[in-house]
């Protein structure tokens, strides 16, 4: 998962570096006033977005599957810590003891 979210960083980064210069080199227009970081913040995001829903794919699935696999081991958990409390229970109201 850390891996997914460092290449994720690395390519807004990266369209963050190449926004900036084509803003800077007139490529790209300019914010008006003092919105210019904000533009360039947005549109690096804006084309960040699809290159790393494309590029990071398999990684994607990958951190996916990590996180997948960590729900199941806490629902198994919590499973097996209900079934240990309604053994409690049962065997508290088999011996006649209010609960």
């Amino acid at each position: 998962m850390l891996r997914y979210t460092l290449m994720r960083l690395g390519i807004f980064a990266g369209c963050l570096l190449v926004v900036w210069g084509l803003v800077y080199s007139g490529a790209f227009p300019r914010g008006f006033g003092d919105s210019n970081f904000l533009w360039v913040l947005l549109l690096a995001m804006v084309i960040s977005a699809p290159i790393s829903f494309v590029v990071l794919r398999r990684e994607r699935e990958r951190a996916s599957v990590q996180i997948v696999r960590k729900v199941d081991r806490a629902k198994a958990g919590l499973e097996a810590n209900r079934r240990q409390e309604d053994a409690a229970d049962d065997t508290t109201r088999a011996q006649g003891q209010p609960s």
